[in-house]
């Protein structure tokens, strides 16, 4: 959904802005063919009871609340069930972002200014000094989002956030006796492949395999798999971590 056009309520300053996602999607494309004759398939939509095919105007949301039993909803309904903040990024709080857990985080945008964009840099500016984020709320499409707005080299971010019920965390626990000796070589092993977080360098391999087969199949070339070297199994973890430190 590119350029959408919104507004980060901040108190009462009204700052407009464009929302534009900032991933993009890296996985090669396939179509999905028939065997027999090469062609692609076509996806139909289709009522076993009345055995007809469907059009998009003949098919409303049901939920089933029982057993083939079901309430159903008009697009209309859903509609005026949206909260009214539909258009505007409403900034509720700040926090600091260690608070954060990463494990929160969904999809992110940039918001780049609409307009003179005064508002807008003294926004970034404010975020910048606090050293802190905001956590808005906002509807994305037809979904509600809480999320945080971040400072990022003089643009702001927005990050949507998981909800608590989304997240499932097992409260089951290993607990296994650990020696000082085991931590000390550990914590060695830690520090021998400590390094600066540089995401230039991590390459997608599987994509880069695909699009090589691709070209090499489109020249008649064979797809051969890569000879991946067997890594012994060492169940001592004392000789693994010696040995993974001499390796190093």
């Amino acid at each position: 959904m590119p350029n959408i056009h919104s507004s980060i309520s901040f108190g009462l300053v009204n700052i407009p802005i464009i929302m534009n996602t900032i991933i993009r999607n890296n996985d090669t494309s396939f179509n999905q063919l028939h065997t027999k004759c090469q062609e692609r398939i076509s996806y139909v939509k289709y009522c076993p009871h009345c055995k007809v095919n469907l059009k998009e105007k003949d098919i409303i949301k049901g939920y089933e609340y029982e057993d083939d039993k079901y309430i159903t909803f008009t697009k209309e309904e859903l509609n005026k069930l949206k909260p009214e903040q539909d258009k505007e990024i409403e900034i509720v709080s700040f926090v600091p972002m260690s608070e954060v857990d990463p494990m929160y985080f969904e999809k992110s945008y940039i918001l780049e200014t609409e307009g003179k964009g005064k508002a807008y840099n003294l926004f970034c500016e404010a975020l910048k000094e606090s050293k802190l984020v905001a956590v808005a709320k906002t509807v994305i499409g037809t979904k509600f989002y809480y999320c945080i707005l971040r400072f990022f080299e003089a643009k702001i971010i927005m990050t949507t956030l998981y909800f608590e019920e989304e997240i499932f965390i097992s409260n089951s626990t290993s607990k296994a006796n650990t020696s000082e000796e085991e931590l000390n070589m550990a914590i060695k092993l830690i520090d021998n492949l400590k390094g600066k977080f540089e995401p230039e360098k991590y390459k997608d391999e599987y994509q880069d395999n695909i699009k090589k087969a691709i070209d090499d199949k489109i020249d008649g070339k064979k797809i051969t798999k890569s000879k991946k070297k067997s890594k012994k199994q060492i169940t001592d973890l004392m000789v693994a971590l010696e040995k993974s430190l001499k390796k190093k």
